[in-house]
């Protein structure tokens, strides 16, 4: 009992050991202020220790945290990283592996949690990733698990503007059952210096989550520019600029091989599963210029015997400037679904009030939108205005099916198929 006694006596001595090379400007506890030094070795415990201990906490410009064990910084309120210089996660894969945060939505793991009330992250540095031994280690090994750099959990009234964020081993930046969340000023950028792919590095996906604003940001990466998955109400994204990505999307896929497709069985995309009823509703993006990219603005979701259902309503991708883009506009509603087993199970999640309204640019092929509704009245109120698309090689096509299309551009879709 007497060694008990002494370690709890010692406990808080501890705890200031963790912050050693923090130097704590206030000593009041609920304004102080910690500015962090490099420590040589793993910063992740300084850095925890400074969060739990003061409400501001700064890494100077020049000064690069090195984190190597996972950060767990959730239930934290009033707390403000003014991130300056910049914190890199170790590409030290087998601890990774073993021991990042498992997210059991689509079978994630992350370096960080971030989470709580009145958070914010700012103050114009960087977060590396260090991907490319990652990109490297997956294109042998296509079962990987592969850190997210920052994910919001459970946050309520945060924000993250004015920061860098380099070469995510997957997604940038989940959001994770938050409400009232702003991302502002946010340059994301996946570069690969071999012949390995930067597989799924999603700019945001959003899950489970209310009133979320990401604007005036630039984002070059491989995977989606932002992703809008199950739950997600109330969103607006504004003033982006998306290069080489797979679009603005309302549903999402992960580019997997068929093993790992095996073992990632929960909610690939909306309405997969029998018994989950998804919802993606009140979404606006607008002013959005989108280059070099598989898709422009996107909306997919599953049909077919023993699915799940839901409900996408009230979605407006409005002002898009898109360039060289496989896919211009899409609905998918038969997604990864064979046209008879489509038209036999028709998808059970609605789609109704969209607004696809100017839209122009180039298409990389002839075909520039794609309205592919599932048969039995799946598709209402599905509005197409002052659409301006390009085709390549001097052809442009529209094309839809099972769905009676409104505004002044439907006329350039001609006479829908049904099936």
């Amino acid at each position: 009992m007497h060694a008990i006694s002494l370690l709890r006596k010692f406990v808080p001595f501890l705890a200031v050991l963790a912050v050693s090379k923090a130097s704590i400007i206030s000593s009041d506890s609920s304004d102080a202020s910690c500015t962090l030094t490099a420590s040589g070795g793993d910063d992740a415990p300084q850095f925890l220790a400074a969060t739990t201990s003061c409400s501001t906490v700064t890494i100077p410009a020049g000064t690069t945290l090195n984190i190597e064990t996972r950060l767990n910084m959730t239930g934290r309120s009033n707390l403000n990283i003014n991130l300056q210089g910049t914190i890199r996660f170790n590409p030290d894969i087998p601890y990774w592996t073993g021991n990042a945060f498992f997210i059991p939505f689509q079978t994630q793991i992350t370096f960080w949690l971030l989470g709580g009330e009145n958070i914010v992250l700012s103050g114009g540095g960087t977060l590396d990733g260090a991907g490319q031994a990652w990109y490297d280690a997956f294109a042998s090994n296509s079962t990987l698990l592969r850190p997210i750099i920052l994910t919001l959990n459970q946050a309520t009234h945060a924000t993250v503007e004015n920061i860098r964020m380099i070469n995510s081993p997957e997604w940038f930046n989940l959001v994770n059952e938050c409400n009232d969340v702003t991302f502002n000023n946010i340059t994301i950028n996946a570069v690969s210096t071999s012949k390995n792919f930067i597989s799924n590095t999603d700019g945001w996906d959003i899950y489970r989550s209310d009133s979320v604003t990401i604007e005036n940001s630039v984002i070059n990466n491989g995977d989606d520019c932002v992703s809008f998955k199950p739950n997600s109400t109330n969103i607006l994204v504004s003033n982006l600029q998306c290069n080489g990505s797979h679009g603005i999307s309302v549903g999402y896929a992960l580019t997997l091989s068929f093993s790992v497709m095996l073992s990632t069985v929960r909610n690939r995309s909306l309405g997969q599963f029998a018994g989950v009823f998804d919802i993606v509703q009140n979404v606006t993006a607008i002013n959005i210029k989108i280059s070099n990219a598989e898709n422009g603005a996107r909306i997919k979701a599953f049909a077919g015997s023993g699915v799940g259902s839901g409900h996408v309503q009230n979605i407006t991708f409005l002002n898009f400037a898109e360039t060289k883009v496989d896919n211009p506009v899409v609905i998918d509603q038969c997604y990864e679904t064979a046209a008879a087993a489509c038209a036999e199970f028709p998808s059970n999640v609605i789609i109704q009030d969209i607004f696809f309204n100017g839209i122009s640019g180039t298409g990389s092929g002839s075909q520039v939108a794609s309205l592919a509704c599932s048969p039995d009245g799946r598709c209402s109120d599905i509005n197409v205005n002052n659409l301006k698309l390009t085709g390549a090689g001097g052809k442009t096509t529209y094309a839809c099916q099972n769905v009676a299309l409104a505004g002044n551009s439907a006329s350039l879709f001609g006479t829908c198929a049904t099936t």
